[in-house]
């Protein structure tokens, strides 16, 4: 009679939940379910597939309608598709369920241990919200989010599985340990709900040693960082070696141009990996920050620049020459001849060049009572009483002479013009000879050599008078030459 009654009150609900659920629909579902479109009805989510590690402790995980079972790898799951011989309290109560609540039970056998050592999980326990058919031999359809399905009485009590708890529409809903604060997790953990349970996690950075959280130095895991890694609580950060500058992403490093972005040489820049160095104009050297340039003194380098005179200037240096000379080939000295380019001489005067200079003489040096008789030669007339006393004849020399001449070193050569027999000829500097610059060297009974035995020192002119006397055996002059010589 049990039997029966139980058969009866399965039809009615089946028949009262066929009649009420195919006029609404709903996109809704509870807790283990989710709407399919196509089917336009909730479908069981598989839990065991989606939640990674399910089931600890070495047990399987079974997927079951809104939830999962984690059971022994050794339990044997057995359903019953046959009608059961015997009404277990179990089975009565979900009977009263599937009358009160809306949930349909099967025929199964209640949740229980098997003869054999193994487990039996009932179909029964939890009814699927999909049209099931052919598995446990009823059909089964129910929208979990259809508000119509609160119980007719709501003090009745459902068991839920560990993790779970009852929800005011009689089913069994997850418990949110983390929210709760039911959990155990350290306070260096992070809890993370899962569907029946929780879980406790490092937070990101750190890994699990033991029971506690210790930061992961993710500066030892290369290749983190392109040059230098810095490791904090939990995190890192990459640093770039002098040079170099964080690229967009963080991670890479990439060069500095410090020609473009801050130049701070002084005249030139050449940027290189990392770094840049700076380089001088022609005349210039770098200072010891080696970023300014200080003018390089060409003149303090060396002596051998110029031939006359070195001026220093700002990356470079000039030469110079004294008046009278002009610079060729940018260091050497040419003297100006002015006789063949400009000069202020008279038309009675001639221009005589010399080394920085001219002079302007006479045409006709001679004075009374000499005579000129060539173009630098004055004699005085043995017929003219004056000349008794006299040189015979004075000639006029001019001659220019470098100051940086070396010495001893030969001038000029006097010699005489007429040879008498048996006299002696003597030779001296009558004047122009204070300081020793000169001395006369005899190199003939008939001639001597001017010897410069003295550097000279210019512009200046040296007039020198040299003088030559021819006696006889008796002590007669026969002949008195005189030269006049100018130095330059």
């Amino acid at each position: 009679m049990l039997k029966a009654f139980f058969l009866t009150m399965l039809t009615l609900v089946l028949v009262k939940s066929q009649d009420t659920e195919e006029t609404i629909t709903y996109t809704q579902c509870t807790d283990g379910y989710e709407w399919d479109p196509v089917r336009q009805q909730c479908k069981d989510i598989d839990e065991c597939d989606i939640v990674p590690d399910a089931c600890k402790g070495g047990m399987k995980c079974v997927n079951h309608y809104g939830g999962y079972l984690c059971l022994p790898k050794t339990a044997q799951i057995i359903v019953n598709n046959e009608q059961p011989q015997l009404e277990t309290p179990a089975a009565a109560e979900a009977s009263s369920g599937a009358t009160t609540g809306g949930v349909a039970a099967s025929s199964m056998a209640a949740s229980g241990v098997v003869p054999g050592g193994g487990f039996v999980a009932s179909a029964a326990a939890v009814a699927g919200p999909e049209v099931q058919t052919g598995r446990n031999n009823f059909v089964i359809r129910r929208n979990p989010a259809d508000p119509q399905r609160i119980p007719s009485n709501p003090s009745h009590r459902i068991q839920c599985a560990a993790g779970y708890e009852q929800s005011e529409h009689n089913v069994c809903q997850d418990i949110d340990e983390c929210a709760t604060g039911t959990h155990n997790c350290r306070a260096d953990q992070v809890c993370v709900n899962i569907r029946g349970s929780f879980a406790c996690q490092c937070p990101p950075g750190y890994q699990k040693r033991g029971e506690q959280c210790v930061d992961i130095d993710e500066c030892t895991v290369p290749p983190y960082c392109h040059q230098r890694c810095v490791n904090t609580p939990g995190s890192f950060y990459c640093q770039c070696s002098p040079g170099f500058q964080l690229a967009a992403n963080n991670y890479t490093c990439v060069d500095i141009n410090e020609c473009d972005a801050s130049n701070q040489c002084a005249q030139q820049c050449y940027n290189i990996l990392g770094s840049f160095i700076c380089q001088c104009n022609q005349g210039y050297e770098l200072s010891s920050d080696r970023l300014n340039c200080e003018d390089i003194d060409e003149c303090r380098t060396s002596s051998y620049l110029c031939q006359y005179q070195c001026v220093n200037e700002p990356g470079k240096f000039s030469c110079m020459c004294p008046q009278g000379y002009q610079v060729v080939r940018s260091r050497t000295c040419q003297d100006i001849n002015e006789c063949e380019t400009t000069n202020e001489c008279r038309e009675d005067e001639m221009c005589w060049n010399y080394h920085g200079g001219f002079r302007c003489y006479p045409r006709n040096p001679c004075q009374d009572p000499y005579i000129l008789t060539s173009e630098n030669r004055c004699v005085c007339p043995v017929s003219n009483a004056m000349c008794r006393d006299l040189p015979q004849s004075i000639v006029y020399k001019y001659m220019s002479i470098r100051s940086d001449r070396s010495v001893p070193s030969d001038i000029f050569q006097i010699q005489a013009t007429t040879i008498y027999a048996n006299t002696i000829n003597t030779f001296r500097i009558k004047s122009g000879n204070e300081n020793g610059e000169f001395y006369l060297r005899q190199t003939s009974p008939v001639s001597a050599m001017l010897v410069l035995v003295k550097s000279l020192t210019g512009p200046r002119e040296y007039i020198v008078d040299l003088e030559m006397l021819t006696v006889n055996s008796i002590g007669e002059y026969l002949q008195r030459f005189v030269e006049k010589i100018s130095l330059f």
